[in-house]
């Protein structure tokens, strides 16, 4: 089953196992927005945790191989209602992370959590070229298991939110770069996930779709779900609720 804008589907509440794999748990409650005076450790609204994830990758033949450490204890959460950036520069291990949380890789060490519904939109749009726009909402409907109502719902009012209505019926090798993007986006936030992941999602687009972006995060977030966003640019934390820094495989409060 194909699932989270390209990668395979997850279960709705799960934990990953040491080798990668996912495994069910207890059913989420229904998840609120935590108020200021709540503490975000409230297991209740912790839709993310992750606690000394380890991953480090072998490069070259031997006797030269050499072994190289991406992720050394990193830890951080996210909770409902929360908009969580996770910065470092190129290298640091900020796609890796994201990619163990998903599913899409093993890991050495360390524990992941999720809670609910899980929205995932990779850096690279993981599409197909021959599938026209609304091709790929179908198939991804399927894959979430919406109904025929509750998707042209969706549908309807991501192509209004992100205004390219009338791309629809375009495959996608018609699609420019920042189109494409817009599909990725719209894939992953379809099925009202509780949890978003998103690895610098919005590459390509213009200025005005960028503000449209980040007007868009804040309306979700008001609603209750939990964002964890990549960015290289720390100028953006004034629009976050928290920061992370991956630094020496280590993720600490920017």
């Amino acid at each position: 089953m194909i699932g989270l804008a390209g990668g395979p589907a997850a279960p709705a509440d799960a934990a990953a196992g040491r080798s990668g794999e996912v495994v069910m748990v207890a059913d989420a409650p229904a998840l609120s927005a935590p108020t200021v005076a709540e503490d975000c450790l409230t297991p209740g609204h912790c839709v993310l945790r992750v606690e000394g994830l380890e991953k480090s990758f072998r490069r070259g033949l031997p006797p030269r191989r050499r072994q190289i450490d991406v992720l050394s204890g990193a830890s951080l959460m996210v909770c409902s209602g929360e908009l969580v950036g996770l910065v470092g520069e190129n290298g640091s291990g900020k796609s890796t992370l994201m990619q163990i949380v998903v599913g899409l890789l093993g890991r050495d060490g360390g524990e992941v959590e999720r809670r609910g519904r899980l929205g995932y939109c990779p850096q690279v749009p993981m599409l197909w070229d021959k599938l026209t726009v609304d091709e790929h909402f179908a198939l991804f409907a399927r894959a979430y298991g919406l109904d025929d109502d509750a998707r042209e719902r969706a549908v309807a009012d991501l192509l209004v939110e992100l205004r390219f209505e009338r791309y629809r019926r375009y495959r996608v090798e018609e699609l420019s770069g920042g189109t494409r993007q817009k599909l990725n986006l719209a894939l992953a936030l379809m099925h009202q996930p509780q949890l978003l992941l998103l690895d610098e999602p919005y590459s390509g687009f213009d200025w005005e779709t960028y503000l449209r972006f980040w007007e868009m995060a804040d309306r979700r977030r008001a609603s209750g779900m939990g964002i964890l966003i990549i960015s290289h640019f720390l100028s953006e934390r004034d629009r976050l609720d928290r920061v992370y820094e991956l630094k020496d495989g280590e993720a600490v409060v920017a």
